[in-house]
């Protein structure tokens, strides 16, 4: 859903989704030079700038802390556009060509030709209830005979003639109307008489109604939904042509993780194994391996090195702990840190990195309320590009009570939506889930904090803003 609301600016980073799509169809030459050199790719040292030339300072000109290995952290609306910008000149740089689709698979794809109707609709003139197909005026010999759905042409009436009629099912020839059941009453001699006027072309569904073979029923860049599905089987399709989602490896990291049973002897319940996979598909993804890799470098590296998904995403290790190894690891690999720590709470640490032109590593800090921070600060545009759907559409809501903000960190709290309000939720904790459980959006609450009623800038979860997310195949 998108609630009503005062819309947020418009990003001057987001991307024309017929951009993403010509770049699909086209595949047009990578305008990227070699590594190190896509757009907003930053090795800062020490003191640097941020990206692009910004002060990386807090809205209030207050300096941003160092966060990790000494890099400057990147504010959240930037980190935001740079994995934009990446994810543009990745698709420039991949050449994926569309894909054909079969309908039962097509849901929460982005269309990459037009879907024009194969077949007028109705195809044939059909009734719209459940009654008599009549000709001319009453009273009306009645046929002893049922027109049905999914049966061959019926017979012609001719004039002063009746038959009984079931919703949808073919229009004898020279009918004048279709009288519904509840408007005729028959005689003691079985004659058809209608209980009110009877109108010309009443309840008949003509042939054409609703499109004409070869018209266009929805353009390039739609969003396949489950409304989508049904139309275009309607129209004759048995597959619809569209942007291949982009492929997501999950590599779940940490010695100290269980798949089931209570926590024990320091070992706690891996969360974010069950919640990241239907999670990215809800934002646009194949997710093709969900891999656990145990607190060591080397099979940290072998796990990414080994990937060919389009994006990998790995959970915890982002900061500077003796077991923290993704840094390390993508420094021995070559990758561009694009990202490198965020001014946001919960989840600063996140961070990008380009592996190559076409695969990039989004790494989200453990804890889950900080990771459910990633994927939306970082995973959500660079998918949302990579598949081609339209952004969602900004807005704000007032807050209906004050929340405590960061100094100079941009804060992500859960909040549900009552009526034109904003509720912040407790437990939102960077360790807790509780809160996001039960959260309807994410507000963007800015450096400094908010007074209740204060507008604020809404992140919908996937499947409250999508209306496809509750179908995770």
């Amino acid at each position: 859903m998108t609630p009503p609301g005062t819309r947020a600016g418009e990003d001057a980073e987001d991307l024309d989704v017929e951009e993403v799509l010509a770049l699909v169809r086209n595949s047009s030459d990578s305008t990227l030079g070699g590594r190190g050199h896509s757009p907003g790719a930053h090795h800062h040292a020490p003191g640097d700038q941020g990206p692009a030339g910004s002060a990386a300072q807090g809205d209030a000109g207050t300096p941003a802390p160092k966060h990790g290995r000494g890099h400057r952290a990147t504010p959240w609306s930037e980190a935001r556009s740079l994995a934009e910008r990446t994810a543009r000149a990745t698709v420039r740089a991949a050449r994926r060509e569309p894909v054909s689709v079969p309908l039962d698979g097509a849901l929460g794809l982005t269309l990459a030709a037009p879907l024009d109707a194969l077949t007028d609709l109705p195809s044939f003139d059909t009734s719209a209830m459940d009654g008599w197909a009549v000709s001319g005026p009453a009273p009306w010999a009645v046929r002893d005979e049922d027109v049905l759905a999914g049966h061959a042409a019926p017979a012609r009436l001719t004039d002063g003639e009746a038959v009984p009629i079931a919703t949808g099912a073919r229009i004898p020839a020279d009918t004048t109307a279709v009288l519904r059941s509840e408007h005729g009453r028959t005689d003691d001699k079985g004659r058809l008489h209608a209980t009110r006027d009877v109108v010309t072309g009443q309840d008949i569904r003509p042939r054409g109604q609703e499109c004409r073979a070869g018209d266009q029923l929805l353009p390039v860049g739609t969003l396949v939904t489950p409304a989508v599905l049904g139309l275009a089987a309607a129209a004759g399709y048995d597959t619809v042509t569209a942007v291949p989602r982009p492929r997501v490896d999950v590599l779940v990291l940490g010695d100290e993780l269980l798949t089931e049973g209570l926590p024990h002897d320091g070992l706690i319940r891996d969360a974010l194994g069950p919640m990241l996979p239907p999670w990215l598909r809800a934002l646009g993804a194949e997710v093709t391996a969900v891999r656990r890799v145990r607190d060591d470098a080397g099979a940290l590296r072998k796990a990414i090195t080994s990937s060919r998904a389009d994006v990998v995403v790995t959970t915890g290790g982002t900061a500077a702990g003796p077991v923290d190894h993704v840094h390390p690891t993508l420094e021995r690999i070559g990758a561009d840190l694009l990202v490198d720590g965020v001014q946001v709470r919960p989840g600063h640490p996140m961070l990008l990195a380009r592996i190559s032109e076409t695969q990039h590593l989004v790494g989200l800090p453990g804890n889950p309320l900080a990771a459910v921070s990633g994927l939306l600060t970082l995973a959500e545009p660079l998918l949302r590009i990579l598949s081609a759907r339209p952004a969602p559409e900004p807005y704000t809501l007032p807050l209906g009570d004050a929340v405590q903000g960061h100094p100079y960190d941009t804060r992500l709290v859960p909040v549900v939506l009552r009526g034109d309000r904003a509720m912040p939720l407790h437990y939102n904790g960077p360790a807790m889930l509780r809160g996001i459980a039960a959260a309807d959006a994410l507000a963007v609450v800015p450096p400094g904090g908010a007074r209740p009623g204060q507008e604020a800038e809404l992140l919908d979860m996937p499947w409250a803003s999508a209306g496809i997310g509750v179908c995770f195949t």
